[in-house]
């Protein structure tokens, strides 16, 4: 009975592991014979995107077109092209939009300002709202307005009231 809990929590543990592992799209026909250049195509194929998915990086695409993408990365490592080259390629003929990971340049700033200054701004936000905020604790007399008139009258009835409880308020 308790073997057979330990083998099921095992299979378990075992699926859930083998369910984190990212799977790959590349086919067996797609790789290389020169396992450098191979590996080369992996780590290009990781910082490229998949123009169908747009969440994927053509590494982990199943669609046809990242396919293609793949073929042409393979393609352009074997005729003796350089990362860089292959890069400006692909980037020249689909668009920085290839590209994960943005390049920096006059028409990125913006994106990759943003973060930054929206973090920044957030910040500053927190400590000014946070200062103004009055601090009770600190014995901060405007936290606890002055009590009118009638309110002092009201709340010395009902003390009086709460100390003798036969009396009517």
């Amino acid at each position: 009975m308790m073997w057979s809990r330990t083998l099921a929590a095992g299979m378990l543990a075992m699926t859930f592991a083998l369910g984190a592992m990212p799977a790959r799209a590349v086919l067996p026909d797609e790789i290389m014979t020169d396992p450098a250049k191979e590996a080369r195509a992996r780590e290009l194929s990781r910082e490229l995107r998949c123009m169908v998915c747009q969440n994927q990086s053509i590494d982990d695409s199943e669609a046809p077109l990242a396919r293609d993408l793949r073929l042409l990365v393979r393609e352009r490592l074997a005729a003796g092209d350089s990362d860089r080259q292959v890069i400006d390629f692909l980037v020249a003929r689909y668009g920085e939009f290839v590209l994960l990971k943005p390049r920096v340049n006059e028409h990125t700033l913006l994106l990759w300002l943003t973060p930054p200054f929206a973090l920044l701004a957030g910040g500053f936000a927190l400590w000014h709202f946070s200062r103004r905020r009055p601090n009770k604790t600190n014995g901060d007399a405007s936290a606890d307005p002055a009590l009118t008139a009638d309110e002092k009258a009201r709340l010395e009835r009902l003390l009086a009231a709460q100390s003798a409880p036969d009396k009517p308020i």
